[in-house]
């Protein structure tokens, strides 16, 4: 099992603005041993701190976690993802997203439908420009929603030597995730989901979706970043025990993620969630994420100790593991959570 850490944002407790900072999280990355390193967008743009990532690390698998598909069109986003695969010698994963109706028409202006067929369209108009760039045939794509029929030489960037960006898709629900089997190289499993949740629901899915696509489960690549409750001491333990229950409750009360919390009996937990997220009354909300559910949404433990719990549930569920820790850890500790689960 591969194991990758996140980059630039806040999701590690610290800022994305500094370059310095962020050329120190990629030494960091290395030094930890992380084998990638993902991008979010979040406050910040996920594509430029993978280009300083490119140039420091000659290594490291670099990607996004995720960048919003239907904020861009496909010609934009297959621009960007071609210059960073081609900076990174190929080392590049554009990890798409739908993101939710509100904040695409309302944050960003733009249009919104059915998100798992346009995901479907959007992958397939990539690819075509992609193939037009390779091979020099004429791009002539026409969907329902995109259209792409227009590529002069002055705008065709030059064959990349390392191919195609890899795509990987974000997903939650049956749809989405049959969507991300059919059509990209790889899921990228959102953190508010469980080990049954990726047995009963995600991975059938996956299965049903490769058959389509006439592809082996070996040809696909599923990404999970688990949230993880440790620390290097016990006041450390407390600040993260408080951080994950809150970032639970958040997830929790998102109608999107529902369908989690319902397969474990939890329906009404997301119910009383929703509607104090509405008051934004997020201190009651974090307490009423109790141990068990706090316990099945994470992996909690001594840093010794959580390389063996993350093997256990997840082997054989995913193939790469992301550390989900929102909330200050420190290097020594990353590094033996990192050896725990590549030794385990």
């Amino acid at each position: 099992m591969h194991v990758d850490g996140n980059f630039g944002g806040s999701i590690d407790g610290t800022g994305g603005a500094d370059l310095a900072i962020l050329a120190e999280q990629i030494a960091s990355a290395e030094r930890v041993g992380f084998d990638g390193i993902w991008s979010t967008e979040v406050s910040r743009d996920p594509f430029l701190p993978l280009l300083l990532a490119a140039d420091r690390s000659e290594s490291l698998q670099l990607g996004t976690a995720v960048a919003v598909a239907f904020a861009r069109s496909p010609m934009t986003m297959a621009t960007v993802a071609n210059d960073l695969n081609t900076f990174s010698r190929g080392r590049f994963v554009l990890g798409l997203g739908s993101q939710i109706q509100p904040h695409i028409t309302r944050r960003f202006s733009m249009p919104w439908s059915a998100p798992a067929d346009r995901m479907r369209e959007y992958i397939a108009a990539l690819q075509a420009i992609w193939q037009s760039w390779q091979t020099g045939e004429k791009l002539d794509f026409r969907g329902e929603h995109y259209q792409h029929t227009l590529m002069t030489p002055m705008f065709s960037p030059q064959p990349c030597p390392f191919g195609r960006p890899r795509v990987m898709v974000a997903a939650v629900g049956p749809k989405m995730t049959a969507v991300a089997a059919e059509s990209s190289d790889g899921l990228l499993v959102h953190g508010f989901t469980t080990a049954r949740y990726l047995r009963e629901v995600t991975m059938p899915a996956v299965e049903a979706g490769l058959a389509v696509s006439g592809r082996s489960r070996g040809e696909f690549t599923t990404s999970y970043p688990g949230l993880v409750v440790t620390g290097a001491d016990e006041r450390g333990f407390t600040e993260a025990l408080e951080r994950v229950r809150h970032q639970i409750a958040f997830y929790g009360a998102t109608p999107a993620y529902r369908a989690v919390l319902d397969l474990h009996g939890w329906s009404e937990l997301h119910t009383e969630l929703h509607r104090l997220s509405k008051t934004g009354d997020w201190a009651t909300m974090t307490g009423l994420v109790d141990d068990e559910v706090l316990g099945t949404f994470a992996v909690l433990g001594e840093p010794k100790d959580i390389g063996a719990e993350v093997i256990r549930r997840f082997d054989g569920l995913v193939d790469r593991f992301t550390l989900y820790t929102p909330y200050p850890l420190d290097e020594a500790t990353r590094v033996t959570i990192v050896g725990g689960i590549k030794t385990g």
